[in-house]
């Protein structure tokens, strides 16, 4: 592990021992694999800070893009085993144990509003996509309230609620979102309460006000409104962060965003949910009180565009399909006077209560894109994308429906379709993203008949279960000051996902693999596996793709 007190700047010479090609130097440290990135260490509060959208917009649909033909560097803040450790940016869940169907559906979700009482609204908003409250609740505690469209109820709050839980099992840092039903009459004005208008200045707040805006929000049987409470994250905000470039005034925020693998890969995610609306509007810092100082923690949030919602109304067709401005499609349009279509505009969308535009019949993840180019979704290489696949493939059909449960839909069948849904366009994830890399995964040493061997699990089989793989195999002794390799013997081949281990026990061994199908083609790139000897038998290192043919 590597110690609480180092620097952000030895960290990172830590991180590019097993990010950059060979140079000179030890490849594996005594604390590697690293499991957590000590970027908590105490700094100044950095000074907060606003982002326009369309500032925003413009600047990565026109530049931040990686040029033509330019080298992608591979994801920086990866450990030696090719694993993003926890940090402000992420904290491993379901990436690193088993999660159960009811610890998914509580998601971040510790401490819900009480409803026993009447909530009291600090503040109101009438700007922005939706309608809102600032309410606290008898404990005390804030909480920021959202409301459906009136033609679309559940529409956005239970779309929210569910993706909320999904992000989080993935490992982001995201805010506690509660499914509440109230009535109307338990949201109290007080005194105090302040309204905001568009751009125009706070006033006092009347309950004409508030019955105002709730006659513009959806009424359940019961005539109860169902909201989305957020609950106010710890901390000082500071504003979004943005997907490339570093914060400067943030000492612990040393490697570029756009080459963060958990970043990078959040595309993965971002379009089995479709939540084309993941930008940096949509996340948040918090600076944490530590002693005199702090740190910067890093959030993702509002999830009201995801699963076909679009916050205010049904998700148009046009998300995920097209960027806001995308020259090519235009230009085509343009050219031929309107005889071309976009062929997303044809496509048929089930009408389901509380579902939005959501489908899995034209969806190609290869294809999916975000509101507008995002340059760390720009740069994923393919291990990149496997990282992320694994994760999504730990999610079975009785976790996503648990988690989809939550949105609490009023409709069976509507609830049945998101679940449909979501497990096919999961099946075409991992589908398209296994196909271009070595999925051997999950290495392990075991002692099996009192002989030691490297056991690993064949992901492709998950989707190809009928296939029979040889897997070709080559030890080496790897000198680790070097960084060379002194074979140690024959290549072997095994029928089955479970390998031998040489006799030689020098301090570092290294093995290629390579899974081979057909001799006649040949296979995909190898995966080379790295175990230490000494004391306990143990993996600490993995190269995929490119890295593993040097």
């Amino acid at each position: 592990m590597t110690h609480p007190r180092v620097t952000p700047l030895v960290l990172l010479l830590g991180f590019l021992t097993a990010t950059l090609p060979p140079i000179h130097g030890q490849r594996f440290l005594p604390d590697d694999p690293i499991r957590a990135d000590a970027d908590d260490l105490p700094i100044p509060m950095p000074e907060p800070r606003s982002l326009s959208r369309i500032v925003d917009l413009l600047e990565n649909s026109f530049s931040n893009r990686p040029a033509k033909g330019e080298a992608v560097l591979p994801s920086q803040n990866v450990n030696t085993l090719g694993e993003v450790p926890d940090s402000s940016w992420f904290h491993n869940r379901l990436g690193s144990r088993p999660m159960s169907p009811a610890e998914l559906a509580r998601g971040p979700n510790r401490q819900a509003p009480d409803v026993s009482r009447p909530w009291r609204i600090v503040s109101a908003k009438t700007e922005g996509i939706t309608p809102g409250f600032t309410i606290r609740d008898s404990r005390e505690e804030t909480y920021f309230i959202k409301f459906d469209p009136l033609e679309h109820p559940q529409l956005a709050t239970s779309a929210e609620a569910i993706s909320t839980r999904f992000f989080h099992a993935f490992g982001y840092h995201v805010p506690e979102n509660h499914l509440v039903r109230i009535l109307p009459a338990n949201l109290q004005v007080m005194s105090e309460s302040t309204l905001r208008e568009g751009r125009g200045k706070k006033r006092v707040m009347a309950q004409a006000d508030v019955d105002r805006i709730l006659r513009l929000v959806p009424r359940l049987p019961d005539g109860k409104i169902q909201v989305l409470a957020s609950r106010l994250l710890p901390g000082r905000p500071l504003g979004p962060f943005e997907y490339f470039g570093t914060r400067s005034d943030d000492a612990n925020d040393i490697f570029r965003h756009e080459n963060r693998r958990e970043l990078r890969a959040l595309r993965i995610f971002a379009a089995w949910l479709n939540h084309d609306d993941s930008r940096s509007i949509n996340t948040l810092d918090m600076y944490l009180p530590r002693g005199d100082q702090g740190y910067v923690k890093h959030h993702l949030l509002d999830f009201g565009s995801c699963l076909g919602s679009g916050s205010i109304e049904r998700q148009s067709r046009r998300a995920g399909n097209e960027y806001l401005v995308e020259w090519p499609p235009i230009l085509k349009a343009g050219l031929t006077l309107g005889l071309w279509d976009r062929p997303w505009r044809h496509v048929k969308y089930p009408e389901h209560p509380g579902v939005g535009r959501f489908e899995a019949d034209f969806f190609q993840p290869q294809e999916w894109k975000p509101e507008y180019p995002n340059p760390a979704f720009e740069r994923m290489l393919p291990e990149d994308a496997f990282w992320a696949v694994r994760i999504l493939m730990r999610l079975n059909e009785e976790s996503i429906r648990a988690v989809v449960r939550t949105g609490k839909l009023v409709d069976d069948e509507s609830e049945e379709y998101l679940v449909r849904t979501l497990l096919e366009r999961r099946r075409k994830i991992v589908r398209h993203y296994l196909a271009g890399i070595n999925a051997l995964d999950e290495f392990r040493v075991r002692n099996r008949d009192g002989a030691l061997v490297l056991e690993f699990s064949d992901l492709s089989l998950r989707e190809a279960p009928n296939k029979s793989p040889t897997y070709l195999y080559e030890w080496s002794e790897f000198d680790n000051g070097t960084r060379q390799s002194k074979s140690l013997g024959p290549a072997g081949s095994s029928a089955v996902s479970s390998i031998p281990l040489p006799p030689a026990r020098p301090e570092f061994l290294k093995v290629r693999i390579r899974p081979v199908s057909d001799p006649a083609k040949g296979g995909s790139h190898p995966v080379c596996v790295y175990l230490r000897t000494q004391l306990r038998m143990a993996v600490v290192g993995i190269d995929r793709g490119k890295s593993a043919e040097r």
